[in-house]
């Protein structure tokens, strides 16, 4: 009977598959490596990219920044300069004014039936005194100065009928008093603490 030794063949194959398993693993490390490798130089070219946008995006925005605090210090010289134009009107209407209001209670007056006697103003209150030839003419002119640009209320006052008998008429004594252009509305006194407690 002839006996075969199998186990230098058995050592040889044992060899060949730990050949094999390192030639698998050194190749599988290798090509892990350069995938790895390719990945993370995409990712530098990425991030080099995303770096250079935000440079430009900070630059532009930079930009934008100057052209803000511009328009803003614009704004500000406008607002300026609009105060003082109020300013000025305001000086202009204050000096033309009285000048402009005489002549619109002028031009109210009816001619030949309504005579003025006393013209007062006090921060923008206006009072008169004057005769009509009847209640009728008073009425009159109380419409032609409520249409008048600066006069922006007219109340009756009084109007008393008296005789002249030289003349054998009889005529209307009137008192108006007129809100003008001037008046301003009082400011209302605020609340202090100590008369909340005493209404409370």
């Amino acid at each position: 009977m002839i006996r075969i030794n199998l186990l230098p063949f058995r050592a040889a194959r044992k060899k060949e598959n730990i050949r094999r398993q390192l030639t698998f693993f050194v190749l599988s490390v290798v090509f892990a490596s350069v995938v790895m490798g390719w990945y993370f130089m995409k990712l530098s070219s990425t991030l080099k990219d995303l770096k250079k946008e935000e440079q430009e995006i900070k630059k532009e925005l930079a930009g934008y920044q100057k052209t803000i605090e511009r328009i803003n210090s614009l704004e500000q010289k406008i607002a300026e300069i609009r105060k003082k134009l109020d300013v000025i009107k305001d000086l202009e209407k204050k000096k033309t004014g009285p000048v402009l209001l005489l002549d619109q209670i002028a031009m109210a007056v009816p001619k030949e039936k309504l005579w003025l006697t006393s013209l007062a103003e006090k921060e923008g209150k206006l009072t008169l005194n004057g005769t009509a030839m009847d209640n009728e003419t008073v009425a009159v002119f109380m419409t032609n100065l409520e249409n008048a640009e600066l006069i922006t209320g007219v109340d009756l006052k009084s109007t008393k009928l008296r005789s002249l008998p030289e003349y054998k008429l009889n005529v209307a004594d009137f008192s108006l008093e007129c809100t003008t252009y001037a008046f301003k509305e009082p400011e209302k006194a605020k609340p202090t603490a100590a008369s909340g407690r005493r209404r409370r």
